[in-house]
């Protein structure tokens, strides 16, 4: 009997141990001001269930999708499934540039899919909570939880998951942003800057954005703000290679705008700041190039 006893507890903790080696692990994205859910379906499941129900809302625009993977692949490089889509709704997203024009960095919207190297399938966006820290003022905005509410909601349906938003602590007002005063008139420095991205051959221009015309359209008014997303694999796969949150931060935007005294604007996300938020280690003399040209892109603007 003790002999029976022993095996049978012995079974029992094999058995336990055995489904304990055999329990997946989904490493979460420890990413500040990141929201996520995990997908309990695949890749391309996820994204087209999300990009299905973003098409079905009337007010909601898909203003671009970035395929990283295949821009990656593009340059001879692997990247796991990784992509992009970016849409907006300008009287929901209007009201938080009305607060603080900065905001316009990180609209329109953005939605990261992408799978781990676990297979787990993630859907991740840059929370409200992040805007707020990020742009003073956003927080009191009329539609934040709106935003929030319309976000969560997106999520859980493409991955049938609950959202996990990280905290933002330490993130603070214009932190990562580098600005640099025009000395041109908005459209001047806007073409400027149009111009230098789409005479190099390194970039491709994915999309262009007039905040400003988007608010009329919903009866809003806002001061001139304009954002151009633009990219190159060269640069931005090794990034995400690294870290593939970082896909949430691109392709690289620059924001053009003009406060109320006329004074013009040029900002744009500092490289050291997104390497530092998505935990990039090594990188530096890729994150040095994307430096240089960003300072180069804001300077052929300016004068």
């Amino acid at each position: 009997m003790k002999k029976l006893l022993i095996l049978a507890l012995s079974t029992v903790i094999f058995a336990c141990s055995s489904d304990d080696d055999n329990a997946q692990v989904i490493n979460n994205p420890q990413t500040p001001g990141l929201a996520y859910a995990v997908s309990d379906t695949d890749f391309t499941t996820t994204y087209n269930s999300l990009r299905s129900e973003l098409q079905t809302i009337p007010n909601i625009s898909i203003i671009a999708e970035v395929n990283h993977t295949a821009n990656a692949q593009s340059i001879d490089e692997t990247l796991r499934d990784t992509r992009v889509i970016m849409f907006g709704n300008p009287a929901l997203g209007t009201p938080l540039m009305q607060e603080n024009q900065l905001a316009g960095l990180d609209l329109p919207q953005k939605m990261l899919v992408y799978q781990d190297k676990d297979s787990n399938v993630f859907v991740s966006y840059n929370g409200t909570e992040y805007l707020a820290a990020r742009h003073s003022g956003v927080g009191g905005a009329s539609t934040l939880q709106q935003i929030k509410g319309a976000l969560a909601s997106f999520t859980e349906n493409a991955t049938n998951g609950s959202v996990t938003e990280n905290s933002s602590t330490g993130i603070t007002n214009k932190d990562g942003i580098i600005t640099v005063a025009s000395n041109n008139d908005f459209n001047a420095t806007y073409n400027n800057l149009r111009n230098a991205v789409v005479d190099n051959s390194a970039l491709t221009l994915f999309a262009e954005l007039d905040h400003q015309a988007n608010a009329e359209t919903v009866g809003l008014t806002l001061n001139p703000t304009r954002v151009i997303i633009f990219g190159n694999p060269e640069l931005g796969t090794p990034l995400m290679k690294n870290s593939q949150t970082t896909a949430i931060d691109l392709p690289q935007k620059i924001l053009v705008w003009e406060k109320e005294d006329g004074t013009v604007n040029i900002s744009y996300n500092n490289p050291d700041f997104l390497s530092e938020r998505h935990g990039i280690t090594g990188n530096e003399d890729t994150l040095q190039q994307i430096k240089s040209a960003l300072n180069n892109l804001a300077i052929d603007a300016a004068n």
